[in-house]
């Protein structure tokens, strides 16, 4: 019996393979990777093909052997353990990267929620900013209308005045501009 074939995958990324002899086994060891994770059972075996394909599955992490021989699932069984027990024993520097990873993804999360929170900031200030600048165009159009109004009552009143006023008034109010001017 020959062991053909063998990975280890995170999920279904095969994170290291390797095959002795020529052959596909990709396609097939994406199935039995998909098939493993939808059943989540420790071990399994199955035939695809003219090879067998015996998994372990522990802690999310799936190791792989295809064989030629579907009599035999000792030697199979032994590969797996022995490929679980020369990983790298150090099981906490495994949970503190994973743990650093997972700190990771949440300090990104918070960054992406605050740099939304400061964009929806951004828009609102934006927002009032042409408010203000619309309505300061809108009151000295309205300041410039006031001010032409002021002046044209003005005007007439200067006009009225002039014209209404008998002619012997006239020389008192010369008078007074006169006396005005004097002031200054």
């Amino acid at each position: 019996m020959t062991i053909t074939y063998s990975c280890i995958a995170n999920g279904r990324a095969v994170l290291a393979e390797l095959a002795l002899t020529g052959g596909s086994y990709q396609e097939a060891a994406a199935t039995v990777l998909k098939l493993v994770l939808l059943r989540a059972e420790p071990k399994t075996i199955m035939q695809m093909g003219s090879f067998v394909y015996h998994t372990l599955f522990i802690d999310g992490i799936t190791y792989l052997c295809a064989t030629d021989n579907a009599l035999d699932t000792i030697t199979p069984s032994a590969f797996l353990k022995n490929m679980k027990y020369n990983k790298n024993q150090d099981d906490s520097s495994i949970s503190t990267l994973r743990s650093q990873v997972t700190d990771v993804k949440n300090i990104m999360s918070q960054n992406i929620d605050e740099i939304l929170e400061s964009e929806n900031r951004l828009d609102i200030f934006t927002d009032r900013t042409n408010d203000l600048q619309t309505t300061a165009k809108e009151s000295q159009k309205t300041r410039k209308i006031l001010r032409r109004i002021i002046w044209w009552k003005h005007f007439r009143k200067i006009i009225i005045l002039t014209v209404l006023l008998p002619q012997p008034l006239c020389p008192l109010l010369r008078l007074r501009a006169q006396t005005v001017e004097s002031d200054h």
